[in-house]
């Protein structure tokens, strides 16, 4: 009677342990969140710039030192530029800066993270009055549509999306004072 009992605590306790050891396994294979500090996404649009351009045939326009930030009560994120816009028969370019937001969403295709429909938030050059400023501004959301709409801010490394012999696919994103949180689920 007694290793009856025995018995029957021994496989009890290797069923409850084999359980347990199965819901540790199915909360590592399904879906988890990947943060994106800013300054990683920072660190791959650096590399993009500076960007020359050309506006309307006419302009040469300079954007550098791009600066994101995260607008996470708006579901977008923006950017800051400087701009240098030479304007055609002059040798004496306009300075200013440039502020835009993009909307973001995931190319599961292309394992990255973009920023689609740009809007120029603010377009400001020293020494230009209000109204040329105005119609500048308007150019600068068609080149600005050219430039940097659907240019990836962040790619997955196959790496990144395999955990634990599992292939993961990036299904949702998210803004954080802090980057991005981005939702993956095991790839079926």
């Amino acid at each position: 009677m007694q290793n009856t009992v025995k018995n029957i605590l021994v496989v009890a306790l290797a069923l409850a342990l084999g359980l347990g050891l199965l819901a540790s396994c199915a909360s590592v294979v399904g879906p988890r969140d990947i943060e994106l500090p800013l300054h990683k996404l920072q660190a791959g649009l650096d590399r993009r710039f500076p960007i020359n351009n050309r506006m309307l045939e006419l302009f040469e326009v300079e954007l550098t030192r791009p600066q994101l930030t995260m607008l996470h009560d708006a579901g977008r994120i923006g950017m800051t530029m400087d701009a240098l816009v030479t304007p055609p028969f002059s040798r004496a370019p306009w300075r200013g800066n440039l502020a835009l937001s993009g909307r973001l969403y995931l190319d599961p295709a292309r394992s990255a993270v973009l920023m689609g429909e740009p809007r120029v938030d603010r377009f400001k050059l020293d020494g230009v009055d209000e109204s040329r400023q105005r119609q500048l501004a308007k150019v600068a959301n068609v080149l600005m549509d050219k430039v940097v709409a659907d240019v990836p801010l962040y790619h997955f490394r196959p790496e990144d999306l395999r955990y634990g012999g599992v292939q993961f696919v990036p299904t949702g994103i998210a803004t954080s004072p802090r980057g991005l949180v981005v939702s993956v689920e095991p790839a079926r």
